[in-house]
């Protein structure tokens, strides 16, 4: 909300005291409906509207803005957690610029990926010779401008979130975090792997996302969770890591859990492959669709919604630290629970990466 120049900006105390958290949600307030700036937020989130390389359906880049559109309706308590609001959550402005950018790129990109898919007949090659390049070019852009304003925010002390957009967003924050830690983890909730080198020529693809993270020394340990979509070459990547890759694969939990096991046992196996430090990257798309269906490539299966709650809490309740996170691949779609359901899971994001960090008691 902006604040008139001859009026003084209230100090985060004062606005704490006045504001009321079980109020009506004010769509002209931040985030969440909060009354806080980037400056007095704990928890900054950044929007990328970004989906160049997206191969089968398109919308992720207006993911922060539906979430942000949805997040007024929430209700700030938050079980288990004492005066969640009060952390302090805000969210940039959503760049116009990344995003007048991202619809000029897809567009050739859907034309080539149309190419590639229609056996990349001979007399088209030429139009597309440099598209590679290009795309490359500026995924790097996005990905160097990101690093640096996560590292600006990291150096005063806030915690970092990225909101997508397509899952290639986050890759800046990752080697922001690369910078402030000597090591660190990565929990991906994900119906697809995204380890692929380069996914149909394009470096910074969104299914490229944890092939390049790994390219990151820092990052010792990858996990993914319920993955149910992927290549053969993405699970012989992992097979030949010499174990800093586990896939949890969503059929096997599945059948775990029909033939007994509890979702907490499995959670206590997926968490005792983890760090002590850990960054979480969530694809909506790890969900079961019902959840998520304007997501960019929805696949049959998947968490619900307590479940992956459940789990990002077990990691918090096991001592272990989550540096960052992203949220990825939130599409309007045609109706307004896709952003609902991102904003929900946005809130419990924020609030637990704070638990974890001692920033809010649970």
């Amino acid at each position: 909300m902006n604040t008139p120049q001859n009026q003084p900006t209230k100090s985060k105390e004062q606005k704490i005291a006045s504001f009321d958290p079980n109020g009506v949600g004010d769509v002209n307030a931040g985030l969440f409906g909060l009354p806080f700036t980037i400056d007095e937020a704990e928890v900054v989130l950044i929007p990328i509207p970004w989906e160049v390389t997206v191969s089968y359906s398109a919308g992720t880049a207006g993911g922060p803005q539906a979430i942000m559109e949805a997040s007024p309706q929430l209700d700030l308590f938050e079980p288990g957690i004492k005066d969640a609001w009060k952390l302090g959550i805000a969210m940039e402005e959503i760049s116009e610029e990344w995003e007048g950018l991202s619809t000029e790129l897809r567009l050739k990109a859907e034309a080539y990926i149309n190419w590639l898919e229609e056996g990349s007949p001979e007399e088209s090659k030429e139009q597309f010779e440099n598209l590679g390049a290009e795309v490359t070019r500026h995924g790097e852009e996005l990905l160097q401008w990101l690093k640096k304003k996560s590292l600006a925010y990291l150096e005063q002390g806030k915690l970092v979130g990225v909101i997508g957009g397509d899952h290639s967003t986050p890759l800046g924050l990752m080697h922001a975090l690369a910078e402030k830690h000597e090591e660190y983890g990565i929990l991906q909730i994900d119906a697809h792997a995204d380890l692929r080198d380069a996914y149909e020529g394009f470096t910074y693809s969104h299914a490229s996302i944890m092939f390049n993270a790994l390219k990151l020394p820092q990052v010792k340990k990858l996990v993914q969770v319920g993955i149910r979509d992927l290549a053969q070459s993405e699970a012989e990547l992992a097979e030949q890591s010499n174990g800093r890759v586990t896939i949890f694969y969503d059929a096997v939990m599945k059948e775990n859990q029909y033939e007994g096991d509890s979702w907490k046992k499995e959670c206590k196996k997926i968490i005792a492959q983890l760090p002590q430090k850990v960054y979480i990257s969530f694809d909506i798309d790890g969900l079961d669709p019902k959840l998520c269906p304007g997501t960019g490539t929805p696949v049959p299966g998947g968490l619900e919604f307590e479940q992956a709650v459940y789990l990002i809490k077990a990691l918090v309740k096991s001592g272990r630290e989550i540096i960052g996170f992203d949220l990825c691949e939130v599409a309007p779609g045609d109706t307004e629970w896709n952003g609902n359901v991102g904003a929900r899971l946005l809130y419990k994001l924020c609030n637990w990466m704070a638990v974890s960090q001692k920033r809010l008691e649970a």
